[in-house]
């Protein structure tokens, strides 16, 4: 199986075999490469040669030598001391480094480059690699295998040794009701060593059944052999291997001693009954391995050379904690080893002592992998085909259930409105990317600035727009037959008796509308009076409503006044102009059966308190959500107008700059822009300081009026969410993935890559729903689903697997 890793290179399982066959180091050695995927035959094979180097060996025995003779408080017995006077670190250090370059130089040879060269041919950086030397010569067996350049460029390779004779043990199918590790650990001979450290680490191995054995007697330790189903065997103590012939000792207690040869019979039983995994944290560990090797156990870890105390608990704890993890045996192995460095400085060439001796007919091992195969059923009966599988950690069912809780959860904290700032922020961010679109050409505001203001002085306004100032307006604009005129300016005072053409043209007028103010007792607004001089009909109410950060992303349409309000307009400005609008195409206001709102081919219904993102908003009156037109600004709305400007002053129409077509059946929109009167509403857009823009009352008209016409006419639609069970379902599903990760996903940084993915997708994803559809879709209950869901998985494995 492979994998995308970071950079983009699909990782793949591999398996390389170096056979290294007839030879000796005076005459050199055959070999055979054999490289494949995982779990199918090799498809390369290519033969070489060891040159002849008997340097290389008299270089081994002269580090062997010194590092045997250094006085660290190790773990074996009958060791002898050859020299009379103990070498330095120092020393043993440098001899060590004199034997990588001399063992490098080798591997270099004319004669093995065709192997070196096949392997860097074949096998990519990002690959997962598992090497297995095959020798019976144990000599070769003993050199570190793993200072080989080429292994150090690749970042998950280990190596293992494995015996040239193999075979897969057939086994034994027992009844069990166990749902944990078993693991036989036994605690041999402590005479100078702390074997009660290597107790406490492995009481912190999760979801685990272990026995102490501690300095059994022999009868014990072949009875719990027989008796139970073994997944792991380990043993801490003093251990050995002879020289003459090249067998392993254990030290069970203080006075007996063991060879494998003489624990066969109960060993073979256990390895029938299911032991995957042989450790030995003790000395001189590979005559352990070559008698193990006859018995066919899976894989076995053991110490190449005498291992100082220390070195023996830290490697323990190193590999404990990363196999536990769901890594495979290979890297806990290979990033235990390369931990122990840190140690080198006390004790020399820590890093040379662990080493993996592996059955080639057995698949590596991972945690996972003793919980999928417990120890009743053979691997051919638990697997139906040699691929690798992922594994479910929790569980189907677990998985379903927490995703569920995790949702409902997150729905009733949103309900109640405490998501709702998050959420309005991240609506804020998507609607600022959303593309361009071509300003309205239907409309044309007029805006009296702070220099229009000024320059009315002499004729003494009551507002920001004069009786005189607004005659002359009107009779410009209307000469050249605008659709509709609004007046985005109160006026709840008469017209003065000296322009009484502009009272006429107010009263009779069938395209100005004015505005007024609707009272409010709750706020303590008393409201507007709407100008005299105009009916019932020609007025609409200006009120806007603003979030809790004083943001208007709604639009209000219409609204039953109070009997008190001075303001009896029903429906707003906006609305007003649209339907006057709307009204010359053939399209008019119509209500369905169901209090939705029915412009031509748009339908739509008012929102609701609880509509998206707003939980529990006041969703008085009828509103909708405003669809701002997406400009580099929200002035930005209407293309006509002095030199491609988004507006035209006041004083620009009044000395004869406006042009005719851009008033000719358009909606003119009239307000002041002057910061005196205070008529400024923040809107989602930012300013280039990063601060959220303000726009006055007048561009806010404009933007919910070209909402408007947009939906009826262009066919965009309005903003809209799904109901709350589409949301829920939306939400779930982004729950169930952040625990489908979680049980799938073992490493922390599979985990974290495929989140951070999955954060991506589901901001492209609202993003998309709202430029392509107008839905404002779930975006922080979703990703708090996701992250929430992964870490409460995340936490539910950490503590059961630590009990």
């Amino acid at each position: 199986m492979g994998i995308l890793n970071i950079e983009g290179e699909l990782a793949v399982d591999k398996l390389i075999i170096l056979k290294l066959g007839e030879g000796n180091f005076e005459q050199g050695f055959t070999v055979t490469l054999q490289i494949g995927d995982e779990n199918v035959r090799p498809t390369v094979e290519i033969t070489g040669e060891l040159p002849p180097n008997p340097e290389i060996l008299r270089d081994y025995h002269r580090w062997q030598s010194i590092y045997h003779n250094l006085k660290l408080p190790s773990r074996p017995i009958g060791l002898p001391k050859e020299l009379n006077q103990a070498p330095s670190l120092e020393y043993c250090q440098q001899v060590s480094e004199e034997f990588k370059v001399s063992f490098n130089a080798w591997l270099a040879s004319d004669s093995f480059r065709s192997i070196r060269e096949k392997l860097l041919e074949k096998l990519m950086l990002a690959d997962n690699i598992r090497m297995l030397l095959q020798t019976k010569d144990l000599r070769l067996q003993k050199f570190p295998w793993h200072l080989w350049d080429l292994l150090e460029r690749y970042p998950q390779a280990e190596i293992a040794l494995s015996a040239p004779a193999y075979e897969q043990v057939n086994l034994k199918r027992i009844a069990t009701t166990s749902d944990k590790v078993k693991i036989l650990a036994i605690l041999g001979n402590s005479q100078g060593i702390d074997t009660k450290a290597d107790q406490a680490l492995l009481n912190l191995l999760p979801n685990t059944d272990i026995t102490f054995l501690v300095e059994p007697q022999c009868l014990d330790l072949t009875d719990q052999l027989w008796e139970q189903n073994w997944q792991i065997l380990f043993f801490a103590g003093h251990s050995s291997t002879q020289e003459k012939n090249q067998t392993g000792k254990i030290y069970i207690n203080q006075t007996e001693s063991l060879t494998i040869s003489q624990l066969k019979y109960a060993l073979k039983k256990a390895v029938e009954r299911g032991l995957k995994l042989a450790i030995f944290n003790s000395c001189d560990g590979l005559g352990l391995a070559w008698e193990f090797a006859d018995l066919h156990i899976p894989q076995i870890i053991v110490m190449r050379e005498p291992v100082p105390d220390r070195v023996a608990q830290q490697f323990l704890k190193y590999f404990l904690e990363a196999f536990a993890r769901g890594g495979s045996l290979y890297l806990a192995v290979r990033e235990a080893r390369e931990r122990l460095q840190g140690l080198e400085n006390q004790f020399p060439c820590a890093t040379w002592l662990p080493v993996i001796f592996q059955n080639p007919a057995e698949m590596p091992l991972n945690w996972q992998e003793l919980f999928r195969n417990p120890p009743n059923l053979p691997a051919s009966l638990s697997q139906t085909t040699p691929v690798r599988r992922t594994t479910n950690r929790l569980g189907f069912s677990l998985m379903l259930l927490s995703s569920m809780v995790v949702t409902v959860i997150l729905i009733g904290i949103r309900y109640l409105g405490v998501l709702q700032a998050l959420e309005l922020s991240a609506f804020d961010q998507l609607v600022r990317l959303r593309p361009r679109e071509k300003p309205d050409s239907r409309l044309l505001i007029v805006t009296v600035t702070e220099e229009d203001v000024q320059a009315q002085k002499p004729e003494k306004p009551q507002g920001s727009l004069s009786d005189k100032s607004l005659a002359k307006l009107l009779e410009k604009l209307e000469a050249y037959q605008p659709q509709v005129i609004g007046l985005d300016i109160y006026r709840d005072y008469p017209v003065g008796k000296d322009y009484p053409a502009l009272a006429e043209r107010m009263r009779k007028s069938d395209r100005f509308v004015g505005v007024c103010q609707l009272s409010d007792s709750q706020a303590g607004k008393p409201g507007v009076k709407p100008p005299p001089e105009l009916s019932s009909h020609n007025l609409g109410f200006s009120d806007i409503v603003i979030d809790s950060d004083n943001v208007v992303r709604r639009h209000l349409l219409a609204l039953t006044p109070a009997p008190s309000s001075p303001c009896t307009a029903p429906y707003a400005l906006s609305v007003q102009l649209a339907l006057r609008y709307l009204y010359a195409k053939g399209i008019r206001l119509q209500f369905t059966p169901d209090d939705a709102w029915k412009l031509g081919k748009l339908t739509f219904k008012p929102i609701e308190a609880h509509t998206g993102g707003y939980q529990g908003v006041n969703a008085l009156g009828n509103q909708i959500l405003l669809n701002y037109r997406s400009s580099p600004s929200p002035e930005a709305i209407p293309s006509a107008g002095f030199a491609n400007a988004p507006s035209m002053t006041l004083q620009q129409v009044l000395t004869g700059k406006l042009n005719a077509n851009a008033v000719k059946g358009k909606i003119v929109i009239i307000g002041t822009t002057a910061e005196t009167f205070g008529d400024y509403w923040l809107t989602p857009y930012i300013t280039p300081q990063g601060k959220l823009q303000a726009i006055p009352g007048v561009f806010l008209q404009a933007q919910m009026v070209s909402q408007l016409l947009s939906a009826a006419l262009d066919g965009k639609p309005l903003l809209w969410t799904w109901p709350l069970w589409g949301e829920v379902i939306w939400v779930w599903g982004w729950s169930f993935l952040g625990g489908l990760f979680t049980a799938y996903l073992h490493r922390f940084i599979y985990l974290s890559l495929a989140g951070g993915i999955a954060i991506i997708s589901l901001y492209v994803s609202c993003f998309i729903f709202l430029i392509v559809y107008s839905c404002w879709v779930p975006l922080i209950p979703a990703m708090l689903a996701l992250v929430g869901n992964s870490l409460i998985a995340t936490t539910y494995l950490n503590i059961k697997f630590k009990n």
